[in-house]
């Protein structure tokens, strides 16, 4: 019987992969042990054990990126919370430590390569975060999910993606996606999603150039978000909805997206084979942009700048694209060359060759990790 550790959370990015990875190992390997390493803040204090999964905290310590107070007490919080994660890797026999990025990841990879227990880094973004750079250099069990990451023993494995959207067959369920969201069949839809909180911009323009976009010929399936304050339209072929709970129906419908450039929507995207245009949000270190690099590069998608998303761009840009039908259908295939659909199976694989090994070439004993 194996023990896994998988450590992450914070955001949706580093909790829903992690979650899929551990719904695959469990079908996988019922009788393993699966613990979660996170924060009693993040995501995960909600999400992990509404999935029957035991959660085990760390306390949240951002790495200081100023000389401050808070930058001269960071070395002694690390060691303290090293020191406890190394507890739990004893006292639950772990047997590999597998890491998504975010506030839990750093020191559980200290612990682990301290502790001589098998670590496996999965990084999301293009951009990889400071956490998993770490990780990179203690194993060579590193997993990306893009092609163009840099990354000290990385290959591309791809994003662990929801079931749903792993089985997905949209020309079967286009049928049933047209008819569950009120929409046209004999009309090709733009999606547009800023996700689950929606997105400013996103909103203002096509709200702005819908009557455009509609005067094209296309629908407009519009996932507004439960912040947004855009909730009616007087347009027929413009439909609003606040969330979504059935996006697998909503990407059913979809000829083309315009979105955020998150990793998981373009991981989704890619795997589906769905033409975008990508518009990375602002504020960061740019990791969206970075996300979006592979599948522009293909010609799969386009890029445009938060602030050059108007609807100017919409009428001069986007509307003469959705008119080319032979470019959006070129664009569909090319975005499927990048996608990769059996990303949780790809990390799965990697978690379970390196659950076989210890950093020096083998298992390691009771004694060993002491």
């Amino acid at each position: 019987m194996t023990t896994y550790l998988l450590a992450g959370g914070g955001t949706a990015g580093h909790v829903n992969p992690l979650l899929a990875v551990a719904d695959r190992l469990r079908r996988r390997e019922p009788d393993a042990v699966i613990l979660v390493l996170g924060t009693a803040e993040g995501l995960e204090a909600r999400l992990v054990p509404q999935r029957g999964y035991e959660l085990l905290t760390v306390a949240r310590l951002p790495f200081p990126r100023k000389p401050s107070a808070a930058a001269l007490r960071f070395p002694s919080k690390l060691v303290g919370a090293v020191s406890g994660v190394r507890a739990i890797l004893d006292e639950h026999d772990v047997d590999v430590v597998v890491g998504f990025g975010g506030y839990a990841s750093a020191p559980a990879y200290m612990a682990a390569w301290r502790s001589k227990v098998p670590i496996v880094v999965h990084e999301a973004n293009a951009k990889p975060g400071i956490a998993n750079v770490l990780g990179s250099y203690l194993t060579r069990h590193v997993g990306t999910v893009f092609r163009s990451t840099s990354m000290r023993h990385g290959r591309q494995v791809g994003m662990p993606l929801r079931d749903e959207i792993e089985t997905l067959d949209r020309p079967a369920r286009r049928g049933e996606a047209m008819a569950e969201l009120g929409l046209d069949p004999a009309k090709p839809t733009l999606l547009v999603t800023g996700g689950s909180s929606g997105a400013r911009r996103l909103n203002e323009t096509m709200s702005a150039a819908a009557a455009t976009v509609i005067g094209a010929g296309w629908q407009i399936l519009h996932i507004t978000g439960a912040k947004s304050d855009l909730t009616s339209t007087d347009l027929p072929d413009h439909h609003l909805l606040r969330y979504c709970d059935r996006m697998d129906l909503a990407l059913s419908a979809a000829d083309f997206v315009v979105s955020r450039a998150g990793s998981a929507t373009v991981s989704e995207l890619t795997a589906l084979g769905l033409p975008a245009a990508l518009v990375p949000y602002p504020v960061g270190n740019g990791e969206q942009r970075h996300n979006a690099t592979d599948v522009v590069g293909a010609g799969g998608a386009v890029l445009v700048d938060d602030a050059a998303f108007t609807p100017e761009w919409v009428a001069s840009t986007l509307v003469p694209l959705l008119l080319d039908r032979s470019r959006v259908a070129d664009m569909a295939v090319q975005a499927a060359t990048v996608g990769v659909l059996d990303g949780t199976d790809r990390t799965v694989d990697l978690v379970i060759d390196a659950a076989r090994t210890s950093p020096s070439g083998h298992t390691p004993t009771n004694d060993e990790r002491s």
